[in-house]
C-alpha cells in the first residue's frame, strides 16, 4: 500500500501546505512583492523609530522645503516638506500604520462576516440562501466607491467609521466565494459520510467544511487588501476619510493639488507609497492565488 494511503489527515495536509509553499517560492517576482508587503509591515509597526521627525510638527519657515538632492533641500529632509513645513519622509512612514491597519481591519471583519454569511447560505439553502443572496445582489448593484462615499456622508469622518463604511459592502466578496464552495462541498462524501454517522449541522459546518473551503477565502482576502488600500486613500483624498493632523496617504496627495508645478514632491511621494504597496499586494496575492488554488488559474 503506498505511503500516501497510510498518511494521517493532518499530515497529509502538511504535504499540501509544504508543496504550495514551494510552488510560491519558486515564483520570483510573487516572493519579491511577498518582500516587499513585509517591509512596508515593519515601516507600519517601527514608524515611531524610524520617522527622522514627529510627522505633525509644523514649522513654516520649512515650507514647500526641495528634496534633500534640490537646491534648498536639506538632507535632515530628504523627501522635503509639506505646506506646513512638515517632513514628507515622516508622514509617509507613519502614512503607512493608517493604509495597513484599516486594509487588514476591513479585509478581517468582511471575511468573518462573510464567511458567515456564505457557509449559512450554501449549507441550509432554501429561504436563508434567498434572503443572503439577494441582499448580496443589491449591495453588488453599486459601485463601491459611490456606496462608500454615502455612507462616510451620513456617518461622518474618522477611521472606525471608514472601516464601517468599507465592510458594509466588503463582506459580499468572500461570501459569494465561500456560498459556491459551500454548495460543492456539501455534496462531497466526507460530508455525507458525516451526515450518516449522525452529525450535527453545526459539526458539519465548522469541522468538515470550513477547513476545507478557507484555501480560497484567504487567497481573495489577499487580493482584495489592495483594493481597500486604493478606497482609503481614495476618501481620504475626497476629504471624507482620514481627517488631519493623522498622517493618510490620500489626504497628502490632495494637499499637494495645488502645487504640483512648483512643489512636485508633496504629491508625488505618498502617490509612488501607494503605488508600490498596491502593486506588491496585487502580485503577491497573484503569487498565492496561483500557488493555493491551482484551479482558478485553469
Amino acid at each position: 500500500m503506498p505511503a500516501a494511503a497510510l498518511a494521517t489527515p493532518d499530515e497529509r495536509q502538511d504535504s499540501i501546505l509544504r508543496v504550495n509553499l514551494r510552488r510560491f517560492r519558486r515564483d520570483r517576482l510573487a516572493l519579491i512583492a511577498l518582500i516587499t508587503v513585509v517591509l512596508f509591515v515593519l515601516m507600519a509597526l517601527f514608524a515611531p523609530w524610524l520617522a527622522p521627525h514627529d510627522p505633525y510638527d509644523t514649522d513654516l519657515m520649512r515650507r514647500l522645503q526641495p528634496p534633500a538632492w534640490m537646491p534648498g533641500g536639506d538632507w535632515s529632509y530628504p523627501l522635503g516638506c509639506d505646506t506646513l513645513g512638515r517632513d514628507i519622509l515622516s508622514r509617509v512612514i507613519y502614512g503607512a500604520r493608517i493604509s495597513m491597519s484599516i486594509g487588514v481591519a476591513v479585509v478581517l471583519l468582511a471575511c468573518v462576516v462573510g464567511t458567515l454569511a456564505g457557509l449559512a447560505a450554501g449549507y441550509f439553502r432554501g429561504a436563508v440562501d434567498a434572503v443572503i443572496s439577494r441582499v448580496v445582489d443589491v449591495l453588488l448593484a453599486f459601485p463601491y466607491l459611490i456606496f462608500a462615499i454615502g455612507l462616510m456622508g451620513m456617518m461622518g469622518p474618522g477611521l472606525e467609521n471608514i472601516v464601517l463604511a468599507l465592510v458594509y459592502k466588503e463582506w459580499t466578496i468572500s461570501c459569494r466565494v465561500v456560498r459556491g464552495e459551500t454548495l460543492a462541498a456539501r455534496e462531497s462524501d466526507y460530508v455525507t459520510a458525516a451526515r450518516a454517522l449522525g452529525a450535527s449541522h453545526r459539526h458539519i459546518m465548522w469541522r468538515e467544511i470550513l477547513p476545507n473551503i478557507l484555501s480560497p477565502v484567504v487567497v481573495v482576502a489577499t487580493t482584495r487588501m489592495a483594493t481597500i488600500i486604493i478606497l482609503e486613500a481614495s476618501l481620504s483624498f475626497l476629504g471624507i476619510g482620514v481627517q488631519p493632523p493623522l498622517a493618510s496617504w490620500g489626504s497628502m496627495v490632495a494637499d499637494g493639488r495645488a502645487h504640483l508645478l512648483e512643489a512636485w514632491w508633496v504629491s508625488t511621494f505618498p502617490g509612488i507609497a501607494i503605488f508600490a504597496l498596491v502593486l506588491a499586494v496585487n502580485i503577491a496575492a497573484q503569487g498565492l492565488r496561483d500557488a493555493f488554488d491551482p484551479r482558478l488559474t485553469r
